[in-house]
């Protein structure tokens, strides 16, 4: 496994893999004992604008290809991750400290996304359309943007680079990606090797493994690519999207969270709380979606509350290469002292601790909390870690004032007997997604992902896809003559 990591510690430019330039290492750890996966010199500005540079050359003629010989690449992608979904496991659990689950499930998710892919590459269709002119034909194209930018997060690499990757390349583009720093190769170099391996020509997929203390803001202010596609925190999302703003560049932002799983009085109550333990433990809570507040009716509230702490107690936290772990470590340190300090916060404003999990490194435990103050700010900010807020109510009045209640508006969930009426009260909710009698994660390829509010801008998967990484051409014909006034 550490030669893997050591393979693939390199920048990916232009078809080459080659070291950075930099003038330090960024050291890839394994978050769970500690061990040294790789060291990586850094990309400076100048590796940053030769990879826009190579992927602005070889765009062109990749948007001339044949959109089935891109298929054919996307399928040979989708049969290499197959072959390999041991090896990207285990990198999964080595680099970012996922439990087996939570690796099956990205690989589960990154496979439909590729499968996707592939069928996006013959839906750039266009149109004709009728003009009040006599004798003219509207023709409208849809074609490539031309290079896309994407910068990738932490907590589902693999998916996360590789949904706006190969649905941009899909469709025509060029791409340069820069993985989060702590996660380079699960989130970077394994899926240009990946592209490499099946096909991919020269230049197309470029990999900068890099830190804003090098480049600043270099990678989004470059003049080549069109569009930008981050994941990542609401703060960082609303610097790209203002720097993008002042270039007129468009920019796909998926930014953070503070989903609510809400339980009604007629709810199925075991059903709820497996749907809210998963939606908040899955990836020790590290997902944008996740159910940060659980909302319970008072009326139920006791026995749910009996309940969810009961299995909360089962969740077992340690090492991520144990099948049995269901909570593994968070990212770094930092990760796991913010959390440990959100927990401590709650309790100092007067909260209750139902369960109170311990920090030992990078693993820290689940805990559970209630009686949050309503002024507290962590009733409103996105806590990314194994932290659940009970929070009762009475009535489906105050619970939609709870719920919406945030700056955030990404996903959520409300359980109820009457499907119809929780889709009278998800309609009700501010947010991109939300779900009835289910969990708070969600990522289909067909259905438009995204947030409202500071969750984010724009939206990826399906239909939305085409109109993040393409761009609409008129051109007119004219077949007989048109008259003008001088």
């Amino acid at each position: 496994m550490s030669s893997c990591f050591t393979d693939l510690a390199m920048q990916y430019i232009d078809g080459e893999w080659r070291p950075g330039t930099g003038s330090w290492d960024i050291i890839d750890f394994n978050p769970y004992d500690g061990e040294k996966l790789a060291s990586i010199t850094i990309a400076t500005i100048d590796e940053v604008d030769q990879a826009y540079r190579a992927a602005a050359r070889a765009q062109r003629a990749w948007a001339e290809i044949n959109p089935y010989a891109r298929l054919d690449i996307f399928d040979r992608a989708l049969g290499l991750v197959e072959e390999r979904e041991q090896e990207i496991t285990e990198a999964i659990t080595a680099e970012l400290g996922g439990t087996r689950l939570k690796a099956r499930f990205e690989l589960h998710l990154a496979k439909e996304f590729l499968r996707e892919a592939a069928q996006l590459t013959l839906r750039s269709e266009g149109r004709l359309l009728p003009s009040p002119v006599d004798g003219k034909e509207n023709r409208l194209y849809r074609v490539p943007v031309g290079v896309v930018g994407v910068i990738s997060p932490f907590n589902f690499p693999f998916l996360l680079s590789i949904k706006p990757v190969a649905a941009a390349l899909a469709l025509g583009n060029a791409v340069v990606l820069k993985p989060h720093q702590d996660t380079p190769v699960v989130g970077g170099t394994l899926i240009a090797k990946i592209f490499e391996d099946a096909g991919l020509p020269s230049g197309l997929l470029n990999v900068v493994l890099t830190d804003i203390a090098e480049i600043g803001d270099a990678f989004i202010e470059h003049p080549v690519p069109k569009v930008i596609s981050f994941t990542g925190s609401d703060k960082v999302g609303r610097h790209i999207a203002t720097v993008c703003a002042a270039q007129l560049k468009r920019t796909v932002l998926e930014l953070g969270g503070n989903s609510a799983l809400v339980v009604l009085d007629d709810a199925d109550i075991d059903y709820a709380v497996d749907a809210a333990v998963f939606s908040r433990y899955v990836d020790q809570g590290q997902v944008c979606m996740a159910a940060n507040r659980v909302l319970v009716d008072r009326s139920v509230a006791e026995e749910f509350t009996e309940k969810f702490v009961a299995k909360v107690r089962t969740l077992k936290t340690g090492d991520p290469s144990d099948p049995q772990t269901v909570i593994g470590p968070v990212i770094n340190s930092l990760q796991a002292h913010a959390i440990s300090a959100a927990v401590d916060q709650a309790v100092a404003e007067g909260a209750t601790v139902l369960v109170r999990g311990g920090t030992t490194d990078n693993l820290v435990e689940p805990s559970v909390l209630t009686d949050v103050p309503a002024d507290s700010s962590l009733l409103h900010k996105e806590i990314f870690g194994p932290v659940a807020l009970l929070v009762p109510f009475d009535g489906e009045d105050e619970a939609i004032r709870i719920v919406n209640d945030t700056p955030y508006g990404l996903s959520g969930a409300v359980h109820t007997a009457d499907v119809e009426r929780g889709v009278t009260f998800a309609k009700r909710v501010d947010t991109g997604m939300f779900h009835v009698n289910d969990g708070t994660i969600h990522d289909e390829p067909l259905v438009p992902f995204g947030g409202e509010k500071h969750s984010g801008i724009g939206r990826l998967n399906g239909e939305t896809t085409l109109d993040a990484f393409t761009t609409l051409k008129w051109i007119s014909v004219q077949h007989g003559r048109s008259t003008f006034p001088f």
